[in-house]
């Protein structure tokens, strides 16, 4: 009923088999006169290279986890970094796309700032700068609202201009602003001639803002595509010789009493920013002369 307990005999260096013990000594002394005499001597190097080339598919099979793991830990950062370098450049580049751009829409307004300043040069009176504001994209109207008004000294009817030709007249003030009906405006009509010939007539708008229309040209009349037209001066709003449209088309009908003509105007009526608003000049009146006055006493005639 109860186990017997044998004490634990405790384990021997060395077998009791007194022929094992000596192969293993043997061995060991062996091993250590190979070890020394590679030392000193180094004759094992081709055993060595041998030993190592068996061992090296071992080696390379045990590592290549290790050196997969570091190449797609390599891979992965420098992508992430390519990446991030390819954001900041698109960056940069799209930054300078758009300063090259303000700077080509700068150089442009600077050279339309100075064809207006040209412009104005060659008008008796002066000018102002004027910028717009809004336009009316209303087919039938063609209307415009600019940044000056009667603060400015801005008046109805008066001339609106670019570098190039007319571009309307002013039709309602407000304090700050003003409205604009450009020339092609169906409600209006502009007094022109044929810079070629002198011919006066009547150049109406219409319903497109690249269009006028010259209605009251007989069929005999010298005109032909190409012919300036500029302002008479006549009507009292415009300044005289301005350039107004260019004749594109003109067509006869022998059964028609007129001539169907129309021409494109010269002004930049659907682009640009800036417009001049013109003031002719003030004709100054002389002063009258002021009497002089004869200081000398009149001459007494002596009775005779």
């Amino acid at each position: 009923m109860f186990a017997l307990h044998r004490p634990q005999r405790s384990p021997r260096l060395f077998s009791s088999n007194p022929a094992g013990a000596l192969r293993t000594l043997l061995l060991v002394a062996v091993c250590i006169a190979l070890m020394f005499y590679d030392h000193q001597r180094g004759h094992l190097q081709k055993i060595h290279a041998a030993l190592s080339t068996l061992v090296y598919p071992v080696q390379a099979a045990v590592n290549a986890p290790y050196a997969l793991a570091n190449w797609a830990q390599e891979k992965l950062a420098m992508h992430t970094a390519l990446v991030k370098e390819n954001t900041r450049l698109n960056q940069e580049l799209l930054m300078d796309s758009v300063q090259l751009q303000q700077t080509a829409a700068l150089e442009q307004e600077n050279a339309r700032l100075r064809e207006l300043l040209q412009a104005s040069a060659k008008l008796r009176g002066h000018v102002v700068l004027a910028t717009l504001l809004a336009a009316d994209m209303d087919p039938f109207r063609h209307m415009i609202v600019i940044d000056k008004g009667a603060d400015a000294g801005v008046y109805e009817g008066q001339t609106l201009l670019d570098a190039r030709g007319i571009i309307g007249q002013v039709i309602q003030v407000g304090p700050v602003s003003s409205e604009v009906a450009l020339i092609t405006d169906p409600s209006q009509a502009i007094q022109v001639q044929v810079n070629r010939t002198s011919l006066r007539t009547l150049a109406i708008g219409g319903a497109d803002v690249d269009t006028l229309s010259l209605p009251y040209l007989a069929n005999n009349a010298d005109v032909k595509p190409g012919d300036l037209l500029v302002t008479s001066g006549l009507d009292g709003h415009y300044p005289a010789g301005y350039p107004v449209a260019v004749i594109t088309r003109v067509h006869r009908d022998p059964a028609e009493p007129f001539a169907s003509v129309t021409a494109q105007p010269v002004a930049d009526l659907d682009h640009g920013h800036d417009v001049l608003l013109y003031f002719p000049a003030v004709a100054s009146t002389p002063l009258p002369k002021p009497e002089v006055r004869s200081t000398k006493k009149p001459l007494r005639r002596r009775p005779r």
